[in-house]
């Protein structure tokens, strides 16, 4: 299977078809669109070929193919949404128990590998929360938010050589200076505050970001583009996490440049 999947097309064919009443036509590019669809959704290549020999039973595998891709998607999302409330509860075993859910059920091999992987980040989190200890492979912040949490539930912090080199590593994205962060990480207490501070203004400027993109958008998409700009102008005249800020000014650029042509 390729690593590339596009499911444009199979999705508008379903709409014309199955929405729209158009007539299915078994073109030999239709044929090929249906197999290699059928393929990627976790359909036998011979359930596919049998289904192809008439119109209504290809249109059945039409109808199956897009059921599982809405299915999986539909899954999936929620299954993300409920794994981030179980992490802000600092639930790493239930989060866990989500993404087994999931690939309890799932067929298509698009949707188990994005399960797959993230199952392997909550354990791998889940170790984090427990035991206190980090792993190189895992997202800087995500370990430090566990930490975070651990501490929350009545665990001390341990500032270990590791835990050092993650906060000295992570602070500067955060717009933390070396100064403040070597004074920080003198002591647990320092440490632990500057892990929260870290989280904070991460948590902060998504937030903020996020608002700013909602109004943008609609402020745009009505017309207003000085009013959609002054939205993102907003959001640098205060913001200071270097990633937020480039994101900002990406959308800045994006809106002072001249339309597409049509």
């Amino acid at each position: 299977m390729s690593d590339e999947i596009n499911w444009d097309r199979i999705r508008d064919l379903a709409q014309r078809v199955l929405e729209h009443s158009e007539t299915l036509e078994l073109s030999e590019d239709t044929r090929a669109l249906l197999s290699k669809s059928a393929r990627e959704v976790a359909i036998s290549a011979q359930e596919a070929e049998d289904a192809l020999r008439d119109l209504p039973t290809a249109t059945t595998l039409l109808r199956e193919i897009r059921q599982r891709i809405r299915d999986g998607s539909h899954r999936l999302s929620r299954a993300e949404d409920r794994v981030e409330e179980f992490q802000e509860k600092g639930d790493f075993n239930g989060a866990v128990h989500v993404i087994r859910d999931v690939l309890a059920v799932e067929v298509v091999p698009l949707y188990r590998r994005h399960a797959e992987i993230l199952l392997d980040e909550l354990t791998g989190l889940a170790n984090v929360f427990a035991t206190g200890r980090l792993n190189p492979n895992l997202h800087d912040r995500q370990q430090l938010a566990a930490l975070s949490q651990r501490i929350q539930q009545g665990h001390a912090l341990e500032l270990t050589d590791d835990l050092r080199a993650l906060l000295r590593q992570t602070a500067p994205t955060a717009a933390i200076g070396e100064a403040e962060t070597e004074e920080s990480l003198k002591s647990p207490d320092g440490a632990e505050a500057l892990m929260g501070m870290i989280l904070s203004r991460f948590r902060k400027a998504q937030s903020r970001f996020l608002r700013s993109m909602y109004r943008m958008t609609s402020l745009r998409d009505s017309g207003d583009i000085e009013g959609a700009r002054q939205q993102m102008r907003d959001v640098l005249a205060v913001e200071i996490v270097p990633q937020y800020r480039r994101m900002a000014e990406e959308q800045l650029r994006g809106l002072d440049s001249p339309p597409p042509e049509s």
